[in-house]
């Protein structure tokens, strides 16, 4: 009898030490570390940060444009594979592949003819698609080298700060921007945005991260995306609004449930999916509110995976790729070719600056922009 309790005794003893074993073990792998990435032309040194959850997602950051370098997600076998387009070294980012998971800024989208009014005054910007300004030029912050500081939290987050001076690009004001990585526990990344000023400009940031959920076995075309959005703003030949929404019922855009990407974008009798060669659209959520909702959700069969998109900003653009054309390898020699992957950048309205009924993206002197977008990975 003395040697059951005895073995009792053990396995309790046992069992506590297993049970605070696999804590520590949980806590200790949420992590955020720092190495070098490389150096810019000028000699600069670039810092990768790789932020782990104890999951097991990954998330790599560089402080050169705050952008996603790689980003692990799990599929339905519990896998984590990378899901985000990147490049394979700092100095393939620095030409055709700039926009890749970058931070863009300070207007993100397209702004038309590259100039705008305000206060009376208009201002110049540089034209860098066609006659247009596209994600601010070649003057934007996906082009800086931003101030990074690890925060000591319990989710690993990386702060990055800038100044884009006044001038630069054409847009008037010193703009101070803070933008926060946080990896949260159930395989969420948080974008949490500020920007202050002190002369009146306008703001839309967003990030640009490419995805392909399917580990990159095959292109985008048989993701199914919903989009909780009943309207999208429609475009003239430049991508440029022409400033009225339209509704998305009977219409290719109509992701209110879920569709395949494939399913119906080559559908050229639509005007619209005729000028984007595809979905290069934004679409503008039913919720209203700047309050933090499901914007998009997409998953995909093969891999099982799911994203969910969550903002507090009230449109999304859905670019499927349509522009890569196998010019650009990437992680594990993979060549990015013509829908190999899609973005959900949340944002303001395009081209808000000459269009007054959209809503405002003009900030000024001791206001202070801030907008936050997470993405959450699962499975099924």
């Amino acid at each position: 009898m003395k040697k059951i309790h005895l073995l009792l005794s053990v396995i309790v003893f046992l069992n506590a030490c297993t049970s605070t074993d696999t804590s520590e073990s949980e806590v200790a792998e949420a992590s955020i570390s720092q190495s070098v990435y490389g150096k810019l032309e000028d000699g600069s040194e670039v810092a990768l940060f790789t932020l782990k959850n104890a999951k097991g997602m990954e998330v790599t950051i560089t402080n050169y444009g705050g952008k996603v370098i790689t980003w692990t997600a799990p599929d339905r076998e519990g896998n984590y594979e990378n899901v985000n387009l990147g490049m394979r070294s700092l100095e393939e980012y620095f030409d055709g592949a700039s926009f890749f998971g970058t931070l863009v800024g300070r207007f993100g989208n397209r702004i038309g003819g590259a100039k705008f009014s305000l206060d009376g005054e208009e201002f110049t910007l540089i034209k860098n698609n066609g006659e247009n300004n596209l994600h601010s030029g070649g003057a934007g912050i996906d082009k800086h080298l931003w101030k990074a500081e690890i925060i000591d939290a319990d989710d690993p987050t990386l702060k990055l700060s800038t100044v884009s001076p006044d001038g630069e690009g054409g847009f008037p004001g010193n703009l101070n921007i803070e933008v926060v990585y946080t990896l949260l526990p159930d395989d969420a990344l948080k974008i949490d945005y500020k920007a202050t000023t002190d002369k009146p400009t306008v703001v839309n940031l967003t990030n640009h991260s490419y995805f392909n959920l399917s580990g990159f076995d095959e292109d985008i075309l048989n993701h199914e995306v919903t989009l909780y959005a009943d309207k999208f703003i429609p475009v003239d030949e430049g991508l440029i609004p022409y400033g009225d929404l339209a509704d998305v019922d009977g219409t290719p855009f109509d992701f209110t449930t879920p569709h395949k990407i494939g399913e119906r974008i080559n559908d050229t009798t639509h005007t619209q999916i005729a000028i984007g060669g595809g979905y290069d659209h934004a679409w503008v959520f039913t919720d209203s509110t700047n309050n933090m909702k499901l914007g998009a959700e997409v998953y995909e069969p093969k891999s099982g995976r799911v994203m969910e998109m969550y903002t507090t900003e009230p449109a999304v653009q859905f670019y499927t790729g349509n522009f890569l054309n196998g010019s650009l390898t990437g992680h594990e020699g993979v060549k990015y070719n013509k829908r190999w992957g899609f973005c959900l950048e949340t944002e303001h309205y395009p081209d808000a600056p000459n269009k007054p009924q959209y809503p405002s993206t003009t900030l000024r002197p001791g206001e202070v922009y801030q907008t936050s977008t997470m993405y959450k990975f699962s499975a099924r």
